[in-house]
């Protein structure tokens, strides 16, 4: 399906990016089953066990997933994932993105989002960020990124109703 390497081992001098793996369920629930990370988002009961498992599920089968490691705090922080690659348009989605809240404001999400643009523009033009139209926190998020907003629709998340998003897009600098 994709024709380009999603899950790659990205990392600098503060964080690391590393491929999700089937055993690491237990690790991000600890840090997913905080309801305060998910308070903003469309489907804001994803701290509940059994709501997590589906989430963690739809990450594995994306095969572009990633849990994140604070190495300033030398602990694991959250995940985020690359997802829909769209081969006529060039483009890929990054997105399912959550942090523990001992690690907001902390500079690890712009850090870990721009890890995943540099490496993600050396193959595609543009990518997409989809941001609940209720999460105003990550909405702010991206568009600190520069991400900027091109639509408003239903998304269905992995096995979930469908709830309302932004669509913010970011044009790869070497293409202007």
């Amino acid at each position: 399906m994709q024709t380009l390497p999603i899950q790659p081992i990205l990392e600098n001098e503060y964080v690391r990016i590393e491929p999700l793996q089937d055993g690491d369920f237990d690790l991000l629930f600890q840090i997913a089953s905080d309801p305060k990370v998910w308070e903003q988002h469309p489907n804001n009961d994803r701290y509940k066990k059994e709501v997590f498992q589906n989430f963690f599920q739809g990450a594995m089968e994306s095969k572009g997933a990633f849990k994140i490691f604070d190495k300033r705090t030398n602990e694991w922080a959250g995940s985020s994932r690359y997802y829909d690659f769209d081969a006529a348009e060039n483009s890929i989605c990054i997105g399912y993105t959550f942090y523990g809240t001992k690690f907001w404001g902390t500079k690890l999400n712009p850090m870990v989002k721009q890890l995943m643009l540099n490496y993600i523009f050396q193959y595609v033009d543009k990518v997409k960020l989809h941001v609940g139209s209720t999460n105003f926190r990550s909405q702010m998020a991206v568009q600190r990124l520069g991400a900027v907003k091109v639509a408003e629709t239903e998304i269905t998340y992995y096995n979930e109703t469908p709830k309302m998003n932004f669509i913010y897009e970011i044009l790869n600098p070497q293409c202007s």
